[in-house]
């Protein structure tokens, strides 16, 4: 009897220090007690930049490509060049109407003061005719009073009536000069606004055709790095062709933990990451932000679990951590190379 249990238990040992180191290492593995710790890490993390894709605004032919992939350029280098002769001659022909329009409405001070003056020529004739008239009515009255006493012949009376008739048209002559006139003056003044609007739309045909002359000229908006230059002399290129990209040289990380990682994690926390693509070299940086959402509701076609069959699986919310300053090899990261972060969840950058 002894010797079967010594037997078993030189058999049970082992296997149940085995059962206990395989508990250990799930419990080490998923950072369970008696092995959990502050620090979370991943290794679903990536180096990211604001890559630009440069397309041009307006078609045309490729005249000019004076880089080449990969340069460093400067904000405003001419990167591709299309042919500009179109747009320089409907730069031309708006700066031409612009001269008319500007012309046109230079010529209308002139025109006023003309209508004006003839108002002015027309009220006088009026006070003239109105003069005029008064002379002829009181001397109509003194002939009537002479004819009455026998003194004047008829024929002077007659002769004073008719000159007062004609007095009195006079007038109404007058009154329809002045009428005319003002007409003519207002119909000037009403074409003014007219006119400073031809103006307006011609600078504004000015400005767009130089916009369009300069459009012509496809430059690196920022500092930064050109990918491949897919621009060739001779292509006809169309709206939205994509002819390089730039890249500017400020990068940021990007690391996607588990949910189950979360918790922990706050803005200004440390974070220190190693880069594949530089030897393991680590640097160090701090959460900056930490997305609203898990990435799976950023995609195009998100998960839909409302079905029949569901497997639970662990979401991962994006976090941004800035890299900090002065680290020797902070100008070689690249947008797109992995990189593994561990971040201490009790520390908080100040």
């Amino acid at each position: 009897m002894r010797f079967k249990e010594l037997v078993f238990s030189k058999a049970t040992v082992p296997a149940l220090l085995a059962g206990i180191a395989g508990i250990l290492v799930v419990l080490y593995a998923w950072q369970l007690p008696p092995f959990t710790s502050s620090v979370q890490s991943t290794n679903n993390a990536y180096v990211k930049g604001q890559v630009t894709i440069l397309a041009p605004q307006l078609a045309g032919y490729v005249v000019q490509v004076p880089v080449t992939d990969y340069l460093t350029v400067k904000k405003g280098d001419l990167l591709v060049q299309l042919d500009d002769r179109i747009y320089s001659q409907q730069l031309a022909q708006a700066q031409a109407t612009l001269g008319q329009q500007q012309s046109a409405l230079a010529n209308y001070d002139a025109n006023h003061a003309s209508k004006k003056s003839s108002v002015e020529l027309a009220e006088a004739q009026l006070v003239a005719a109105e003069a005029s008239l008064e002379k002829a009515q009181r001397d109509a009255g003194r002939n009537s009073s002479l004819l009455k006493s026998g003194i004047a012949a008829q024929s002077s009376a007659d002769q004073a009536t008719a000159a007062l008739a004609q007095a009195e048209a006079g007038v109404e002559q007058a009154k329809a000069s002045v009428a005319i006139a003002e007409q003519n003056l207002a119909l000037v003044e009403a074409g003014k606004p007219g006119l400073e609007a031809a103006v307006k739309g011609a600078e504004a045909a000015v400005q767009l055709a130089q916009i369009n002359l300069s459009n012509t000229r496809v430059v690196a908006p920022v500092d930064g790095r050109l990918g491949e230059v897919t621009a060739r002399v001779g292509q006809y290129v169309s709206v939205g062709t994509q002819l390089t990209s730039v890249t500017p040289p400020r990068t940021w990380v990007i690391a996607n933990f588990k949910e189950t990682q979360m918790a922990g994690l706050k803005v200004g926390q440390e974070a220190s990451f190693t880069v594949d693509a530089l030897s393991a070299g680590r640097l160090t940086g701090h959460i900056s932000e930490i997305s609203p959402a898990a990435g799976s509701e950023f995609s195009v076609l998100k998960p839909d679990n409302a079905t029949g069959n569901f497997t639970k699986v662990a979401q991962r919310i994006p976090v941004r951590i800035e890299i900090d300053p002065n680290q020797a090899l902070a100008p070689q990261l690249l947008p797109g190379m992995s990189v593994e972060v561990s971040i201490e969840t009790g520390t908080t950058k100040s």
